[in-house]
């Protein structure tokens, strides 16, 4: 049984960094789209240097790509990688104590014992015991 229920918990967790590294690649992308989006303008306001009306519009597309590939990579790619890894830790810890607890109760243990034992997995301040 421990067999199984850790080789769902390693391919949940690789599915996980998976989707988390998308994020990541997102974020590091999307400043370089911006950059490249900005020299795509700069190069067309250059191009009508003669040309004052379309200075303007050509210097737009150069500032906007730069600040929504900054926004892209900053406001989404980063911080949706960081909550996916904050989720992912919780999911890991939740299916460890579900692991640890049926091992326990196979195992025949002690209810006070296996309390104590899936509470141990836990920061001091979310433990409660039943038993108290």
């Amino acid at each position: 049984i421990r067999d199984l229920l850790e080789i769902d918990l390693e391919q949940m967790q690789s599915r996980h960094t998976s989707n988390q590294s998308i994020f990541g690649q997102l974020a590091g992308f999307a400043g370089a789209m911006g950059m490249i989006g900005t020299l795509i303008g700069l190069v067309a306001m250059l191009l009508n240097m003669a040309d004052p009306a379309a200075i303007g519009p050509a210097m737009a597309v150069a500032l906007l790509t730069t600040m929504y590939g900054a926004m892209l990579g900053n406001i989404i790619g980063g911080p949706v990688e960081n909550i996916l890894g904050i989720r992912s830790k919780d999911e890991t810890l939740l299916k460890t104590l579900i692991i640890e607890g049926i091992m326990s109760i196979q195992a025949g243990d002690n209810p006070r014992v296996l309390e104590a034992k899936l509470l141990s997995f836990l920061p001091p301040s979310q433990r409660k015991s039943q038993f108290d």
